[in-house]
């Protein structure tokens, strides 16, 4: 049994902020502003200046390619392209993997303003395969070993660039599927467990991860699902399987199906192909790209709902985002559900109409609020490419008032997993009035992000009867100026109760997740 006493904050229904917290064998006994005195014998904890928060939660990663980029190159930093080219030279001189896989390439952060070309990675790395993903997740740029490895069939799909090394699209889609087969096994474990580490150190107690593409037979899946039930700090997997297929899903008993590549119904903004309404402001040609026909979408959407899954698509232009309440609101109507909580994940540049919709009909929002402060993706582009409707993105204010739940994530790697960098984004929005105030913010990354996958009963807030997972800041964010949340720092991650263990076996782990139960 443990007393903490000082500023609690429950991120509860009544956003109460209580004086202690008293917790025992991973459960909380007792929350309130009065310590009954059959626990006063307790240790104690006073926070002097700190608070404790619910853990907080990521309701949208890309696990895999986030545990591969975080465990190797990162050129999101460099500012010139020379910089970036040194820096491929500096990894490569360091590292023994065949294939050099690096990520953050972007024509923004860097002052030619252009992305390295074909010819350039040659130069960095003329005798392996360099395979560096844009910022953005949507694209990547390959050396020409890379393009000599290859499949020639993959020259005819669209997005196939050879001569600049530049792949978008579905040639995008299909080289990433091509490359990370050839990933090890005991490699992807070691990223994976080094990855949650990573998801630890932040205060990250749950994760929601998209799964689903490019290792044969679904591996990443397996592997997710065992490392879900596999670890023994406590902390806490659920997975949003890839696929158009609810077949698939069912077959592995899981009970989500979606997330981005093969249930994305657009591009994005940095590859000028979300799905837009009307025409972009610095091409009248381009619209941007539908992966998906309205029936298609439909379809896919009345089998998920009929299995009694919960289903998120991706969807950041204005007509992605329509096209997905569409289909949601047509598989409600085969098949009526009263708490589905299906979700449209981004829903950048949501239309009015769509958003009174997933008010009516209860489609939640698993949206990114570091995108409004991406120095990789500035404003200023998207003002090129928008014009006045950037100041229609993301429009949290609005959304929030109309009643939809809003869950905070990263879209990691295209943003760090960093709850605090997304509570601090949600509450500066660049529209200033489309800001939330700091308990929004939090129960974005907290209560949300555990109600999102109905993990609410037990996780989310701080109260009585709930497992002890909580997390300790430097200081109350309730007293700080929405500008000051930067300079928040977590101290301490407890998952029921205990702080966070770091060291994990693999071997281990394996045994444990393919015995274990438990929920995914």
């Amino acid at each position: 049994m443990k007393i903490y006493e000082g500023t609690v904050i429950s991120c509860d229904a009544g956003d109460h902020v209580h004086r202690y917290l008293v917790e025992d064998q991973g459960r909380i006994l007792h929350v309130g502003n009065d310590l009954p005195a059959q626990y006063g014998g307790a240790p104690r904890e006073v926070l002097h200046g700190k608070a404790l928060l619910p853990c907080f939660g990521d309701t949208h990663i890309h696990f895999a390619s986030y545990a591969l980029f975080n465990a190797g190159l990162d050129v999101r930093s460099a500012r010139s392209l020379p910089e970036m080219c040194e820096r491929i030279r500096t990894f490569t001189r360091t590292n023994s993997d065949k294939i050099i896989m690096g990520f953050g390439a972007s024509t923004h952060s860097v002052g030619e303003k252009r992305l390295i070309s074909r010819e350039e990675l040659d130069r960095a790395c003329p005798d392996r395969p360099v395979f560096i993903v844009k910022y953005d997740g949507h694209a990547c740029i390959l050396n020409s070993r890379t393009i000599a490895m290859l499949p020639k069939k993959m020259k005819g799909l669209r997005g196939w660039h050879e001569e600049s090394g530049e792949m978008n699209q579905e040639a995008f889609f299909a080289v990433t599927d091509f490359l990370t087969k050839k990933i090890s096994l005991p490699r992807t474990l070691r990223n994976m467990l080094q990855a949650v580490g990573s998801l630890t150190d932040r205060g990250i107690g749950m994760m929601h991860t998209v799964s689903g593409v490019g290792f044969p037979l679904d591996l990443d899946v397996t592997l997710e699902t065992i490392l879900g039930k596999g670890l023994d700090s406590g902390f806490q997997t659920r997975l949003f399987f890839q696929t158009m297929d609810p077949a698939k899903v069912k077959k592995r008993k899981l009970p989500r199906v979606g997330g981005c590549f093969a249930t994305a119904l657009d591009g994005c903004f940095g590859s000028e192909d979300a799905a837009l309404r009307q025409p972009y402001a610095n091409d009248p040609q381009n619209r941007g790209i539908l992966y998906h026909s309205d029936e298609e979408v439909i379809r896919f959407a009345k089998r998920a709902n009929r299995e009694g899954m919960q289903i998120e698509m991706h969807a950041i232009g204005d007509a992605a985002f329509d096209q997905a309440v569409m289909a949601l609101e047509a598989a409600l109507k085969d098949c009526p559900r009263q708490d589905h909580r299906h979700g449209i994940i981004h829903a950048c540049l949501p239309t009015d109409e769509g958003l009174q919709k997933c008010a009516d009909l209860g489609i939640q929002i698993p949206l990114q609020p570091a995108f409004l402060h991406w120095n990789l993706e500035p404003l200023d582009f998207l003002n090129t490419l928008l014009g006045k409707r950037t100041g229609q993105i993301s429009p949290l204010r609005k959304m929030t008032d109309m009643g939809i739940i809003l869950s905070g994530g990263s879209d990691a790697p295209c943003t760090l997993p960093d709850p605090i960098a997304g509570i601090y984004a949600a509450c500066n929005h660049f529209i200033p009035e489309q800001s939330l105030t700091i308990p929004e913010a939090l129960k974005m990354f907290t209560y949300h992000a555990a109600w999102t996958t109905f993990d609410e009963k037990e996780r989310g807030s701080l109260e009585r009867g709930k497992i002890a997972d909580m997390v300790i800041l430097n200081r109350n964010p309730l007293t700080m100026k929405p500008n000051e949340l930067l300079d928040l720092k977590v101290e301490t991650l407890l998952l029921q109760g205990e702080p966070c263990k770091k060291s994990e076996g693999i071997l281990d782990l394996l045994a444990r997740g393919l015995l274990k139960g438990g929920k995914i």
